[in-house]
């Protein structure tokens, strides 16, 4: 199959070539490259994230882009006012002292009421319009570590250089742009990102919807496309109707549909009950699903057949697909796949899969727990 024929013609972006893409597994290896890169910046730092919390790595940004502020370098810091909420106000005093132009993305007291649930979900960092940063990984204590117990979570992030940078900085200035009301225009660079790999890199930027997004059409693309691999990792699992035909739809065809999700140890125990509603369907049509027990698992990765992986900040939930600003990759490179492929593989030894015959004798409470859990799926 040609992937990026199918994937352009129906997502109607077009795919970077050149670009290389880093891949940054759990906090001990994502914060150092972060921190390399800002503290190498030269001419511009550009950061958004949804999660900024507490904890000595929120303090080490802080102070790392106030520094660079301070060196007359431009740095612009974008943060929800949901998701940041827990952010000290030390550290924000300390950017916007430095000289950094720190805003909040709709503040929740002034905020429309109508657009109060809709957040901006993205996380991504750009210096010196160069090298980008995206993925799943928050600012705060919870992601640092290498995911060794219950306190350090399970993430990751990855850095990428070439031409898809462009991309990836269209949406932050779609968010800047909304929270400063000021259209600045930019031109990253004098001249083209230069080519710094082999890897093709789609840039799916998608805002809040009512019931459409090009994430949805982008999740639904991909389940169609698989041929001989599906293999989903997600922090919240809460997909629609549509999404769980074609996913079962896609194992009666012979693909090897795995699908992993956090147990007991989420940070939105509510999000498990969710995904479990949706279980029965799946179980059925032969999907392997996976409890990981070890600590939260945040990452989002979607693994097709052995090229294509999709990265980004959206979950497989319907917040994703429909309320929340996001921004997902879809790359086509043989060795990434393989490489989050070994990911995967790794982190189901910590895991607990689902019996099919011991989950269609589930109790009563627990049926009517997901029945009750379900009144909430728009939301989560």
């Amino acid at each position: 199959m040609n992937y990026q024929q199918v994937l352009e013609q129906t997502i109607g972006i077009p795919f970077s070539e050149g670009n290389s893409v880093s891949i940054l597994k759990n906090g001990d290896q994502i914060f150092p490259a972060m921190l390399g890169a800002i503290e190498q910046a030269s001419n511009s730092i550009d950061f958004l994230t949804f999660v900024y919390w507490k904890g000595n790595i929120a303090t080490k940004f802080a102070k790392a882009l106030a520094d660079k502020a301070r060196e007359g370098i431009s740095v612009r810091v974008l943060l929800d006012a949901y998701g940041a909420l827990p952010m000290e106000q030390e550290l924000l005093e300390l950017m916007k002292a430095s000289g950094a132009e720190v805003i909040w993305f709709r503040p929740l007291i002034r905020w429309k009421i109508w657009k109060m649930d809709n957040r901006t979900h993205r996380k991504i960092l750009i210096c010196d319009d160069e090298v980008a940063f995206t993925g799943g990984v928050g600012i705060a204590e919870e992601w640092e570590g290498d995911a060794r117990n219950p306190s350090e979570w399970r993430d990751t992030h990855f850095k990428i250089t070439g031409p898809a940078v462009s991309g990836i900085k269209s949406a932050f200035i779609e968010n800047w742009i909304e929270a400063n009301d000021n259209l600045d225009l930019e031109v990253i660079g004098e001249d083209e990102l230069p080519e710094t790999g082999n890897t093709l890199i789609q840039t799916v930027r998608t805002s809040s919807s009512v019931r459409w997004s090009d994430i949805v059409l982008l999740y639904q693309s991909l389940i169609k496309s698989a041929e001989q691999k599906l293999w989903i990792c997600t922090a919240y699992f809460n997909p629609d109707k549509a999404l769980i035909n074609l996913i079962s739809e896609a194992r009666k065809k012979g693909v090897d549909v795995r699908i992993m999700i956090p147990d007991k140890k989420t940070d939105q125990p509510i999000s498990k009950v969710i995904a479990e509603d949706s279980f029965e369907q799946l179980l059925e049509a032969g999907v392997d699903i996976y409890y990981y027990t070890r600590t939260m698992l945040h990452a989002k990765i979607i693994l097709v057949d052995n090229q294509l992986s999709c990265i980004g900040s959206a979950n497989f939930n319907q917040r994703s697909m429909l309320k929340d600003d996001e921004i997902n990759l879809v790359l086509i490179d043989k060795n990434i796949n393989q490489e989050l492929t070994g990911h995967f593989e790794e982190d189901l030894s910590h895991t607990n899969k689902v019996d099919p015959e011991r989950w269609k004798r589930r109790s009563f409470f627990r049926r009517a727990g997901e029945r009750f859990a379900s009144i909430f799926k728009q939301e989560l």
